[in-house]
């Protein structure tokens, strides 16, 4: 990699720290704002799909412009609306408030994922792409390393608000970054100049390419089967199993921690030897610590750390072939508008998923969370399918080659 393709790399990945942090921070903050509003799994569930819920909306109607203009501007608007929304939960003194504030986070960080890989897509090309989204995602590593631990730190010393003003106040810096240093990202759109595009273009494209709906029904199924588990670990182990609420960070310490060394390997790994040969053993991996969390009924530390351990690990590892396999079935062209619809589906999955579990998962009087197993039995299933799935999305150029043929 060139100096200026590890700068991009950074950039993305601090853009990608800030975003995922915001998201995260709201799942091990269970316990406390269950506890600090008085609400049940069900509305807590809420709390977290709204999020992801309007950033789905706002992802889907982006669509319709993303490759109309460069990608710097759109990702620069919506990183700063990002940073706004994020400081509002900040400030939000009241559960509706909070709801309302991370709807509003919601509406533009749906935006960004697809902004970022698209941006990824553009600059690296397939060979080393996964290699170069395996960077990228360290984000993810180092949000749960240093991120969750020290928002649930400031947290616990101050209050839940604590993290948000933390998450924003990085937003201010990470912005001025952006409009410095990522390039204007605009080459998709010298063949766009002569043409004249209908506003659904991007719909009919989708329609009429049933590889490009097959890499969404991957989308779809790995994000039922990995966000009906997320959102409840905190709160499951701490009301049934016993897990202290003061070690939580250790879970997405330890976890992040062995994500940040082995994602980039595994984006190489995936360059090398296929990316679905290395997605199929990383999804079905993912599946034994899928069962041991969801049935966990023990707070002995190294248990507990290890059964999260693992779940980080080969979560993180099925997810990047998978990323690199969704970026691949669309023409530079169309890649902005692609990537936007896909995050739109992710992001409405995770909602529909939280919310799916928020409702499976009963609260007895004493506190305790029932149904987590059934939760974890069906998203095993979930997963299992997505290995047939994943094994029919193509590149675009090996799938154009395959119907020549």
């Amino acid at each position: 990699m060139t100096f200026k393709e590890k700068l991009l790399l950074f950039v993305l990945a601090c853009l990608n720290f800030t975003h995922i942090m915001d998201f995260m921070i709201m799942m091990p903050l269970g316990p406390q704002l269950m506890r600090y509003f008085d609400i049940s799994p069900q509305q807590f569930s809420l709390l977290v799909s709204s999020y992801s819920f309007s950033a789905g909306l706002s992802g889907f109607f982006v669509a319709f412009i993303a490759d109309r203009f460069p990608r710097k501007y759109i990702m620069l608007s919506a990183y700063t609306g990002f940073v706004v929304g994020t400081l509002a939960c900040a400030m939000a003194p009241t559960f509706g408030l909070l709801m309302a504030a991370r709807t509003l986070a919601g509406v533009f960080g749906g935006v960004l994922g697809a902004q970022v890989m698209s941006a990824v897509s553009d600059v690296f090309e397939y060979e080393r792409r996964a290699s170069a989204m395996g960077v990228v995602m360290t984000a993810f590593s180092v949000a749960s390393v240093v991120g969750v631990p020290l928002g649930l730190y400031l947290a616990s010393t101050f209050s839940w608000h604590a993290p948000f003003w933390f998450v924003g106040g990085i937003g201010v810096a990470v912005i001025g970054l952006i409009w410095r240093f990522v390039p204007k990202l605009d080459g998709h759109l010298k063949d766009r100049n002569q043409v004249k595009h209908h506003p659904f273009e991007t719909i009919t494209n989708i329609l009429g390419q049933p590889n490009q709906l097959r890499a969404l029904l991957l989308t779809a199924t790995i994000m039922l089967g990995h966000f009906s588990i997320i959102p409840f670990i905190a709160p499951y182990l701490t009301a049934n199993a016993g897990f202290s609420e003061k070690n939580l960070y250790l879970i997405y310490a330890v976890g992040g921690a062995l994500t940040l060394f082995t994602a980039p390997q595994v984006g190489k790994l995936a360059d090398r030897k296929g990316k679905y040969p290395v997605f199929v053993v990383f999804a079905l991996l993912s599946m034994i610590p899928m069962w041991l969390i969801t049935n966990m009924n023990t707070n002995y530390l190294p248990a507990v750390l290890g059964a999260t351990a693992i779940f980080f690990l080969f979560s993180n590892g099925r997810l990047i072939p998978t990323q690199a396999m969704t970026s691949s079935v669309v023409l530079p062209k169309q890649r902005g508008s692609f990537m936007a619809i896909n995050t739109s589906l992710q992001l409405l999955m995770q909602s529909v998923a939280v919310y799916l579990a928020g409702f499976v998962i009963q609260k007895t009087p004493e506190g305790k969370l029932l149904h987590y197993d059934w939760v974890g039995y069906a998203a095993m299933f979930i997963i299992f399918l997505s290995v047939f799935i994943a094994r029919t999305v193509k590149p675009v150029d090996a799938h154009v080659k395959e119907v020549v043929e």
